[in-house]
């Protein structure tokens, strides 16, 4: 690691845990010490000590039009003119909420928060207090954020009532959660016999993108929401990677299926903290004040963030964004298709997110996605940046690309790529 870096690595570990204020940044998945950023503009980054790397991190995902955008620069320059933060209500979170229902039919109300852990955990306790239930059901590999109820995975079988999967939360909340195999509507099937009358909520990534990245396959989504319907229990969609990346309205008009509830977050800041549910106006009345279920935000519907929002969304409709990043997608497939193949690894792509699996496939679910060699990733994550090029430093992550990508950008990012794996 480079001496500025290093130095202030140092630094932050004496005062901030891990030296990290998110695990993953403290590249315990690949080994090494982490570098520290100066500044980004477009598709790249300088490090403290001057290094230039193209990267498809993207702030894991909000940078959709790239970093330092100018539309949106000026939008957060103009909003801190008028006053950072109000705890009042503000014309933009107004215009915003319009435009996310306007986008995403299945939202008919929605309501702002800070960060997608926060959207989450706010679906959650929606879902029970519109339902009377207490238990849900989640997929192993599908990440919803820190919330207690949400950090449990899979025990001994795929019925088995989930374990805690961090330290500090109760075995009494982990027993709430049933964990499931992704793509497995059986197991579905059976939980909600088995847990009859009892579940709340469905909830899941429609595309799963924090083990990787991988699909569901042909009609599991609709199975999910006649599952869900059937036995009264509703059906949530954690888009706060999906949303408005994917497609205009998200991974729910990709596949033609929607939610009860649907949690949002990333593209629709700018790049500044935020988060957003919404559903069903049914559901959504049941939010305080109108409702009985509590839900609160001091900076809830920052007029910051707001804006940030509003400018980059409009600006990515402007561009036709999303056929722009499909095309830069398709040209990086393209030109490591050979290099893959002839290393019998796994490459997932959908628009402008991609994961490159270092096992033979097919990767269907979490365990598929956990056959991959760790060791092989690492050294290629390694080689890719000390040549120029930046990716999400763990296996189970997914890269970026935003439209600030050039053509350029994608065939020297290819070209190392094919490189690289050749010499591991």
């Amino acid at each position: 690691m480079s001496t500025s870096s290093a130095k202030l690595f140092a630094r932050a570990r004496k005062r901030i845990p891990g030296g990290v204020n998110s695990p993953v940044r403290a590249f315990r998945g690949v080994g090494g010490e982490p570098f520290f950023v100066d500044r980004a503009q477009g598709s790249h980054i300088w490090t403290v000590d001057d290094r230039e790397l193209i990267e498809y991190v993207g702030s894991w995902g909000p940078a959709i039009l790239g970093h330092a955008h100018p539309k949106i620069v000026s939008a957060v320059c103009d909003g801190a003119h008028r006053g950072i933060s109000f705890g009042i209500p503000n014309p933009f979170e107004v215009e915003l909420a319009e435009l996310i229902c306007a986008w995403m039919p299945a939202i008919e109300k929605v309501r702002m928060v800070n960060s997608g852990t926060e959207a989450t955990m706010s679906c959650l306790r929606l879902a029970r207090g519109f339902t009377k239930r207490d238990k849900i059901i989640k997929f192993a590999g599908c990440y919803h954020g820190h919330t207690d109820s949400l950090l449990v995975k899979a025990g001994s079988g795929a019925l088995t009532h989930g374990q805690p999967d961090s330290a500090g939360i109760p075995k009494a909340i982990a027993e709430k959660t049933v964990v499931l195999p992704f793509n497995d509507i059986d197991a579905v099937r059976i939980a909600f016999h088995e847990n009859k009358d009892q579940v709340a909520c469905l909830i899941l990534e429609p595309i799963p993108a924090n083990a990787g990245l991988f699909f569901p396959r042909e009609d599991f989504l609709r199975q999910l929401r006649e599952e869900s319907a059937k036995n009264g229990a509703l059906l949530i969609f954690d888009e706060v990677m999906t949303g408005f990346r994917v497609a205009r309205g998200g991974a729910q008009q990709l596949y033609g299926v929607r939610p009860d509830l649907t949690a949002l977050g990333k593209v629709i800041g700018g790049g500044l903290p935020v988060g957003a549910f919404g559903g069903r106006a049914e559901i959504m009345d049941c939010l305080s004040p109108e409702g009985p279920v509590y839900q609160a935000g001091t900076l809830s519907g920052n007029p910051l963030a707001m804006t940030a929002g509003l400018a980059q969304l409009r600006e990515l409709e402007r561009v036709d964004g999303w056929k722009c990043l499909e095309q830069l997608g398709a040209q990086l497939e393209d030109r490591i298709g050979d290099a893959v193949s002839k290393t019998a690894l796994t490459f997932h792509r959908i628009g402008s997110m991609f994961c490159l699996f270092f096992t033979h496939g097919p990767v269907v679910d979490l365990d598929s996605a956990r056959l991959s060699d760790t060791q092989r990733f690492a050294k290629f994550f390694h080689a890719c940046v000390e040549r120029g090029v930046y990716f999400a430093p763990s296996q189970f992550e997914t890269n970026f690309i935003s439209t600030a990508h050039s053509a350029a950008d994608i065939e020297e990012t290819a070209k190392i790529m094919r490189e690289t794996l050749a010499n591991l």
